[in-house]
């Protein structure tokens, strides 16, 4: 294995002998690599417009500060115990919307503990396999993306003929909202799943006779009203 062919030196591999400058600049050397191992893979695996540094930049920090926390406690009961009372008493109370920025944190973290409990190989091996499921699942093309479909309707007689575009143009469709104002006018939110994401049909339903507006947006899941 990995730990085999290191120093000899690297005393944080036993915890029960005490830790050196050396073995301290290597975990956290080891440590930092595989932070910007998961760092590359974050970016290469970021699927909106614009990424926030601030949280890429905090994945190999985290990384850094688990390590030295793990190597602390491995070394002194005393300081165990007060690092678990500390931790307990610290809220985050910054909201993490994306399910996959949770994976990454909680990837960090535990790469962090691996290391600086000595398991370089586990952590290493770990780390490459999970980055090749991300590379593979997470870049896919997504061939069944939802949409929300937004229509504003003059009357209720050019319902039924939106509805039909509708059908016709889509793979499936689901109402989500209709709403009718004392004028007549319609307002329809429907889910919808296009035929090999075409879009096309958005103009066709601008210009059907009775519809003020037709707006399509990307639907991520969720729905608020």
């Amino acid at each position: 294995m990995i730990e085999q062919f290191l120093p000899d030196s690297l005393n944080f591999l036993n915890p029960t002998m005490v830790l050196t400058a050396t073995d301290m600049i290597v975990a956290m050397a080891i440590s930092f690599v595989t932070g910007l191992f998961i760092f590359f893979v974050y970016l290469q695996t970021f699927n909106g417009v614009m990424y926030s540094k601030s949280f890429a930049t905090s994945l190999i920090a985290m990384n850094l500060i688990t390590t030295l926390i793990i190597l602390a406690i491995a070394q002194h009961f005393i300081i165990s115990i007060g690092m678990i009372g500390a931790l307990s008493i610290i809220r985050f109370r910054t909201v993490v919307k994306e399910p996959l920025d949770l994976v990454f944190l909680f990837w960090s973290i535990a790469v962090g503990i691996i290391v600086g409990a000595g398991l370089i190989t586990l952590a290493i091996i770990g780390s490459a396999i999970i980055g090749v499921v991300l590379f593979v699942f997470v870049n896919r093309k997504a061939t069944n993306i939802s949409y929300i479909l937004i229509i504003r309707i003059s009357n209720l007689k050019a319902e039924k003929n939106v509805f039909t575009i509708v059908k016709q143009s889509t793979k499936k469709h689901v109402v989500k909202v209709k709403t009718i104002s004392s004028n007549d006018e319609v307002e329809l939110t429907i889910e919808v799943r296009l035929k090999a994401q075409e879009t096309e049909f958005v103009n066709e339903l601008s210009s059907a006779n009775g519809v003020i507006n037709a707006s399509l947006v990307s639907y991520n899941g969720e729905y608020y009203m």
